[in-house]
């Protein structure tokens, strides 16, 4: 089965839909969402932000020199160190309606315990420190059928190497006028 096109580099654009708006557009191009996925969504994060652009870029957990895998913190924190952010809260919704070419999963297994196979992770903070309220987001294509899926893990949940993870690249160097002071 061939791996879903690397994400070296894409622009999107994030935010500037209300929350009834966003679901509704996910909805409109036949993206499912999971009961997770409705919850983050649910957060007032997705209201009232303006539409700006991010750059994204796909690192699996090995290429981030974590060979035998690591934790979300271990992770966010290794990758943050070789010049990686965050991605803003609201992101992945935008991501899941640009990104066309992903792949689908072999496992048709929804929840399994770990990131299941072609998934792409969206990295950015958690909206709770809580175990039981979903981490973050991310997306899938399953029989055809493009998701964007919330998870839930906890701090001592390893992800695997193989395990992908999407991160915004950081803002190009701002160009200095002549003249400027």
């Amino acid at each position: 089965m061939p791996e879903s096109p690397r994400v070296e580099r894409l622009e999107v654009s994030v935010g500037g839909l209300s929350r009834r708006q966003l679901i509704d557009s996910l909805s409109s191009r036949g993206i499912l969402v999971n009961g997770h996925a409705e919850t983050l969504i649910e957060d007032v994060i997705f209201d009232d932000q303006a539409s700006r652009p991010v750059v994204v870029t796909e690192r699996t957990v090995a290429e981030l020199g974590l060979p035998s895998g690591a934790t979300l913190t271990q992770i966010f924190e290794v990758a943050q160190q070789q010049g990686l952010f965050l991605c803003p809260v609201d992101t992945a919704p935008y991501l899941r309606m640009a990104l066309n070419q992903q792949v689908a999963s072999r496992d048709t297994v929804m929840s399994s315990g770990g990131a299941p196979d072609g998934g792409l992770t969206v990295a950015a903070e958690a909206l709770s420190k809580d175990d039981e309220y979903p981490k973050g987001f991310y997306l899938r294509v399953v029989d055809g059928q493009a998701w964007l899926r919330g998870y839930r893990c906890d701090d001592e949940h390893t992800w695997s190497p193989d395990d992908r993870f999407i991160f915004q690249l950081p803002p190009p160097p701002a160009l200095t006028q002549p003249g400027a002071v």
